[in-house]
């Protein structure tokens, strides 16, 4: 889901930066599995997030956004997205476990 709205004060659920001028809803709990409530994330911290988990290892670790940002994958891309601009921008990777699945 995306939207347009003006920039928010509210941060990231993720990152915990300035939400920018796109802001996307995760379903911290997947919807495939239960799931109603939704956060504000940019959209490359969404793309990051479907990208590293499964939606069953979403199931586990969603609604608890310090242990999703405990996680090495996801720390060393907060530690990378940091210092970037709300707006900021790049294509995401296929998770990896998707890779074989091309074609």
């Amino acid at each position: 889901m995306m939207a347009d709205p003006p920039p928010s004060a509210s941060p990231c659920w993720l990152c915990q930066r300035p939400l920018g001028r796109r802001v996307e809803r995760h379903h911290p709990v997947p919807k495939s599995r239960g799931g109603r409530a939704t956060v504000p994330v940019h959209p490359l911290c969404h793309r990051t997030l479907h990208a590293t988990f499964s939606p069953a290892e979403l199931q586990r670790l969603g609604a608890d956004p310090a242990r999703l940002r405990a996680h090495p994958d996801l720390a060393t891309f907060l530690k990378w997205i940091a210092g970037k601009p709300a707006d900021f921008h790049v294509v995401t990777a296929p998770r990896k476990k998707d890779l074989g699945r091309r074609g």
